[in-house]
């Protein structure tokens, strides 16, 4: 699936299943929760936390694909095509830190 038609399946489904997209706010909130979901996975997993039992049957595969999902709800609802800002995004990146990283000791690579 390209991310454009990512944003037309979410689009599609917003408009089917899930009535109408909630507003930007709530959207910006709920990619907070996500994240922190996220975040929790990641530090019971390689981090120095241990999982809870409600923890254990959480995926981390799952909880990305939340992120995504609500990621691309505000790109939708804000009328942003994602394809073109990453694809923008990638190039000032790649302006930018040509040759950075290259340098960075603490990559290993200086």
């Amino acid at each position: 699936m390209t991310i454009a038609e990512a944003q037309k399946t979410v689009d599609t489904w917003i408009q089917t299943t899930g009535v109408r997209y909630f507003n930007e706010l709530t959207n910006m909130a709920m990619l907070t929760e996500e994240v922190g979901e996220v975040a929790r996975i990641i530090a019971r997993k390689y981090g120095e936390q241990s999982f809870k039992e409600s923890d254990k049957n959480k995926e981390l595969s799952d909880e990305l694909a939340d992120v995504l999902f609500v990621l691309i709800c505000l790109a939708n609802q804000t009328g942003i095509d994602l394809t073109t800002a990453l694809k923008k995004n990638l190039e000032k990146k790649t302006n930018r830190d040509s040759e950075r990283h290259k340098g960075n000791e603490k990559l290993g690579r200086g």
